[in-house]
């Protein structure tokens, strides 16, 4: 059996706006196994997104606790989740977050600045992701001299260069045209596939929902609904 990866346990979160209290996520459970591909869906304000920050170590639960790779993230300091997302989480935006002034390869690179690696290392980690994600021809173009679909790709590479442990992705094709937006799903498809990656995809898109393994449904803050289902036969190629 799988080791679980993620394990989100009684975890609640509310927010002050002024005088009021909005709670997002409500007593919430949640076990991801290690290697799954996992989306979540729920309607706006369902808390997908923060139950994605909780689990990438971006924000802390007002009560309960998550677990990732046998390690509690709730309970770090914010110095010491700084140096954990580094090393084990991989982060794919919806709007990609690329520097401008930079190119495909300095980009993919950035993460990789604040390990102590030599830098005949980094390159060979940047060459690396960048021929994983198609890209190995366009390192030297900056992000204006790409395409939307091609920026994104940039963007999952910087996401594994530093092989993480997780990968978590906010709408990740929901800036980009139908055909682009399929290329990105079969890219992380493939990167789940082969490089056996855990992957957790938010999503409106009910086309991006059909290529994970579960689905999970998200509702006032509670988890309403998982269904299993086998991405490599319901969509090939």
């Amino acid at each position: 059996m799988p080791d679980a990866i993620v394990e989100v346990k009684n975890v609640s979160k509310t927010y002050r706006r002024g005088s009021e209290e909005i709670t997002v996520l409500k007593n919430l459970d949640l076990i991801v196994e290690e290697g799954e591909f996992v989306g979540l869906m729920g309607p706006s304000g369902s808390g997908k997104t923060t139950l994605l920050n909780l689990i990438a170590g971006l924000d802390v639960p007002t009560s309960g606790e998550v677990w990732v790779a046998g390690q509690c993230v709730s309970a770090m300091t914010e110095a010491e989740l700084t140096r954990w997302r580094t090393r084990h989480i991989g982060f794919i935006f919806q709007f990609y977050h690329l520097l401008p002034v930079l190119n495909a390869y300095e980009n993919v690179e950035l993460p990789l600045l604040l390990l102590p690696l030599t830098s005949q290392q980094r390159r060979r980690q940047v060459e690396t992701a960048l021929e994983l994600v198609q890209l190995g021809d366009r390192m030297k173009h900056r992000p204006g001299q790409l395409s939307g679909g091609q920026q994104q790709r940039v963007g999952i590479a910087r996401a594994i260069v530093t092989d993480p442990a997780l990968l978590v992705a906010d709408e990740p094709t929901g800036d980009l045209d139908a055909r682009s937006a399929d290329e990105i799903l079969d890219l992380l498809q493939e990167l789940h596939r082969t490089l056996k990656k855990t992957i957790i995809l938010v999503t409106h898109d009910p086309r991006a929902a059909q290529r994970t393994e579960r689905l999970v449904h998200l509702d006032k803050g509670q988890l309403v609904e998982a269904k299993e289902r086998l991405a490599s036969e319901q969509h090939k190629g």
